[in-house]
């Protein structure tokens, strides 16, 4: 009997992982969506706020807007000591536990400066202090410098850093990176463009944009989804995998890794989206699972739906463990289950519908 292959993860979506991208400083990977995407579209082309966007028959009807964000949490430097530690503030919404005593990669002007993120040793705090989390500026970064003088040799204000830790295989399809919120959503949508390359052209105009700017405001999607003028829109990111200890199905609802794409239902989704993304999961036997939000999602779907005079707009989401750490975890077939119900999604639809109820 043959032995089994072990599982391969998409090159695309490594490189994605692998891409160092803090909001507002996008550009490796840009680099890697340029690289992978721009040959299977009609149309490709890039703005201002740095989104890339990519179209599949532009002259179609409706216009399709798929959107998965590129950037990713990040430290920003903002002062240098004397002695040549370095202070950050934070890029995104970090968790505060997390950050100190990690390896982190700074991007400078001459290429990658290893450095370390540290605090007040727990031997040298008072019991009350023990107590606290940390607050940002008393955290720094240690590149092992002398002095401020030598510090500036190789950072200046304004460089970013990212945590040294990169994707890896933990398991089967389960897989482990820093960043699958939400390099995973823009792989999705990148790659749902070029498999409809592929085949018979859709009826809709597809255009897959990489947003920028997500983790501090949806910024990428507001000018995207302002440029695009989509008919329809289904943004793509992360969701939470309640199926760890210590969450309550009560409050947070019942997704787990493995289910397959989570499907919202709620203020921010219109209802055509909703029943079309639903009925063409079940009709192609895709895996997938539901959530309910009462209100904007803390998605680029809060951003689009209100575009101009309104779009209609749904999300879907990899359900993912541990969100906003140095190691969030997601199972690998749920991201490809997500391309396959985007891809059959954008050939379901017609001419005419423009989700308008």
């Amino acid at each position: 009997m043959a032995k089994k292959k072990p599982f391969q993860p998409p090159g695309f979506l490594v490189d994605l992982l692998t891409a160092r991208s803090p909001s507002g400083y996008e550009t490796e990977a840009q680099a890697v969506f340029d690289r992978y995407v721009k040959k299977s579209a009609d149309e490709y082309r890039s703005d201002p706020l740095g989104n890339r966007i990519a179209v599949r028959n532009p002259k179609g009807d409706p216009i399709l807007m798929l959107a998965g964000h590129i950037d990713e949490l990040g430290l920003i430097i903002k002062h240098v000591n004397d002695k040549g530690f370095l202070y950050f503030d934070t890029i995104g919404g970090h968790d505060r536990v997390m950050i100190s005593g990690r390896r982190v990669n700074i991007q400078t002007r001459n290429g990658v400066v290893k450095g370390v993120t540290g605090k007040r040793a727990v031997h040298l705090m008072k019991a009350s202090e023990r107590e606290k989390v940390p607050q940002i500026h008393d955290m720094w970064i240690d590149i092992g410098a002398k002095n401020k003088k030598d510090a500036l040799k190789r950072v200046s204000i304004g460089d970013v850093a990212t945590y040294d830790q990169d994707f890896e295989l933990i398991h089967g399809t389960i897989g482990v990176a820093r960043a699958f919120d939400n390099k995973s959503g823009a792989y999705i949508v990148g790659e749902t463009l070029r498999r409809l390359g592929k085949v018979k052209k859709p009826a809709a105009s597809v255009v897959s944009v990489a947003t920028t700017q997500e983790e501090i405001g949806t910024r990428g999607a507001i000018a995207s989804g302002y440029s695009v003028q989509p008919h329809l829109a289904v943004a793509v990111d992360v969701g939470h995998s309640t199926d760890h200890p210590d969450c309550d199905p009560r409050k947070h609802g019942e997704t787990k890794l493995g289910g397959g794409p989570i499907i919202c239902r709620g203020a921010n989704i219109n209802p055509f989206m909703f029943e079309r993304l639903l009925s063409c999961a079940e009709q192609h036997d895709i895996p997938h699972q539901l959530e309910a939000d009462p209100r904007p999602t803390g998605t680029d779907a809060r951003a689009i739906q209100i575009g101009r005079g309104g779009v209609a707009t749904g999300l879907i989401s990899v359900p993912l463990r541990y969100m906003h750490t140095p190691s969030e975890i997601v199972d690998l077939e749920d991201i490809e289950n997500c391309v396959r119900l985007l891809t059959v999604f954008a050939q379901s639809l017609k001419k005419g519908e423009h989700g308008v109820w």
